[in-house]
């Protein structure tokens, strides 16, 4: 339900300072490493908001490079956006979230299929599967690579069927699917089959039982774990400059639709696509890893059809997250929204200090 803004529009939000990926101009002590992994993102970005703040974060920390963001698809019909161009909506808000930062960075975006797989064996095409392969495959870069996803897996399924060889090139980090027997049990009333699994259950076959894909999955029960309160979001984001504004009111659309069909207000939000930025963002300093969340390793299951994990003893590794630390995974956003902001606003009030200023403290980080 985030909202999908028109070209005139995204022009209009344009912030006054200018910068490019690779630099933390708002920084006043600057980045003194280069990034240490690169990231793929993929999101679907015409769906909950909880994406947004995901993205906004990612690109706030410079541990990491990111050389593509996905704009994916949801299900068909989904109440969020039941277009059939999902994956073309969630590229321009992902261009609108850059003008409001005032980011050079258009030629990282790539629409996903704006379907999902017909079967386990052929790929949908898209320019992001293109872009998939092409990052995972270079030989140019030493650092890691993760590809961190939010939404449905169609994509990088996609990439995975056309070019296997990828599986052996990245980590995956995936917010969805359901609860594990044994480490928790699904909310009342809950979905038959998780969100973001719903989006394209072939696709997480795939991923899950098909590849070679390294999975570090953070399950239902613990992206909602990632609870932030009204208070925070008015006091901490609506407060914090006009990107901060337009967060919140991205998500307090959100909140009103709820509100009109359950009966009253809820004093809470999840935000749980942010563990995508904890766990590849916010990792120790030595023997690099999310040391502060905690996680159980078993074999990696297969997914039946109705969403349900199927044991395959011998399987591979995966990592479930079973906590994650929510203090700081959101410290850390507030303080880096509030620092960007500063540097914005600076701008705004120094009219005869030009608005390209990324060359200001914290300039190039690589």
């Amino acid at each position: 339900m985030s909202t999908i803004p028109t070209p005139e529009a995204t022009a209009a939000v344009q912030a006054p300072r200018r910068w490019t990926l690779g630099q933390a101009p708002w920084q006043a002590i600057a980045p003194t490493t280069p990034p240490r992994a690169r990231v793929i993102i993929d999101n679907d970005f015409s769906g909950d908001p909880d994406d947004l703040f995901q993205l906004v974060h990612h690109l706030l920390s410079p541990s990491v490079e990111i050389p593509l963001i996905v704009a994916s698809h949801l299900r068909a019909d989904d109440p969020f956006d039941a277009s059939d161009r999902q994956a073309q909506n969630a590229a321009a808000i992902v261009h609108d979230v850059f003008a409001r930062m005032g980011l050079d960075a258009a030629h990282v975006v790539a629409a996903g299929s704006d379907v999902a797989l017909a079967n386990r064996t052929t790929p949908q095409p898209a320019p992001a599967v293109d872009a998939i392969i092409a990052e995972a495959l270079r030989d140019d870069v030493a650092t890691p690579l993760f590809y961190v996803a939010g939404g449905g897996l169609t994509d990088l399924a996609s990439a995975y069927l056309r070019e296997p060889r990828i599986a052996d090139r990245m980590t995956v980090v995936w917010i969805g699917g359901a609860e594990h027997e044994g480490l928790a049990v699904p909310p009342p009333d809950s979905m038959p089959i998780e969100y973001n699994l719903l989006i394209d259950v072939a696709a997480a076959q795939v991923v899950f039982e098909d590849s070679a894909l390294p999975i570090w999955q953070v399950p239902r029960d613990v992206y909602r774990q990632c609870l932030v309160s009204d208070a925070e979001l008015r006091l901490r984001v609506a407060a914090t400059g006009p990107l901060g504004r337009h967060l919140y009111d991205e998500v307090a659309r959100v909140m009103a639709m709820v509100a009109a069909h359950l009966g009253g207000a809820a004093e809470t939000y999840a935000l749980g696509d942010s563990p995508l930025v904890l766990l590849t963002a916010l990792q120790s300093v030595f023997q690099p890893d999310p040391s502060s969340s905690r996680y159980e390793s078993v074999p990696t299951p297969a997914i039946d059809d109705d969403g349900s994990y199927r044991v395959v003893p011998g399987a591979r590794p995966l990592r479930v997250y079973t906590w994650v630390d929510t203090r700081l995974m959101f410290e850390d956003f507030y303080l880096k929204l509030g620092e960007f902001d500063r540097w914005q606003q600076a701008a705004v009030h120094a009219p005869g200090r030009p608005a390209d200023d990324a060359a200001a403290p914290g300039g190039a980080t690589s």
